[in-house]
C-alpha cells in the first residue's frame, strides 16, 4: 500500500481519463448479450409457430374433478363430435407403478409426428393442462 509523500512527488500527476478503455469497457459488454439474444429470439419464434391446418383439434374442458375431451374433427353421422370424460383414478384403485393424481381412466390418444391443436377451456374453476415430457403446459381461467 503506497502513501502519497509530498517530498517524492510534490506535484501529483493528473490523470483525467482513458477514452479508449472506457469505450471498450462499454461496447464489449453490450455486444455479448446481443450474441446470446439473437439465437434465443430465433428459437422462441420457431417454437411459437402456428400451424394453419392441424390434422386434429382436441378440446379439453376442465371440470372441477374431471376433464371432458372432444375430438371435433371426427364427426359421426349425427354431427356430434367424439366426446368422453376422463376421471382421476382413486388412490385405492391404483396398481403398482401408477402415479397418484396422474392416472386417469380414459387417456387422450393422439397420433405421433402430427400437428395437433389443443384448445383448453375451463367449465367452472381454473385448470391447467400439461404434458411434462413434451414441456407443454397451458393454464385456463374462467372468463378469460
Amino acid at each position: 500500500f503506497r502513501h502519497f509523500h509530498y517530498q517524492k512527488n510534490p506535484i501529483p500527476q493528473r490523470i483525467v481519463h482513458g477514452t479508449t478503455i472506457e469505450i471498450l469497457r462499454t461496447i464489449f459488454p453490450s455486444i455479448i448479450p446481443m450474441f446470446i439474444a439473437i439465437p434465443s429470439f430465433a428459437l422462441l419464434y420457431s417454437m411459437d409457430e402456428v400451424v394453419v391446418d392441424p390434422a386434429i383439434t382436441i378440446k379439453a374442458i376442465g371440470h372441477q374433478w374431471y376433464r371432458t375431451y372432444e375430438y371435433s374433427d371426427y364427426n359421426s353421422s349425427d354431427e356430434q363430435s367424439l366426446t368422453f370424460d376422463s376421471y382421476t383414478i382413486p388412490e385405492d384403485d391404483l396398481e403398482l407403478g401408477q402415479s397418484r393424481l396422474l392416472e386417469v381412466d380414459n387417456r387422450v390418444v393422439v397420433p405421433a409426428k402430427t400437428h395437433i391443436r389443443i384448445i383448453v377451456t375451463p367449465a367452472d374453476v381454473p385448470h391447467s393442462w400439461a404434458v411434462p415430457s413434451l414441456g407443454v403446459k397451458c393454464d385456463a381461467v374462467p372468463g378469460s
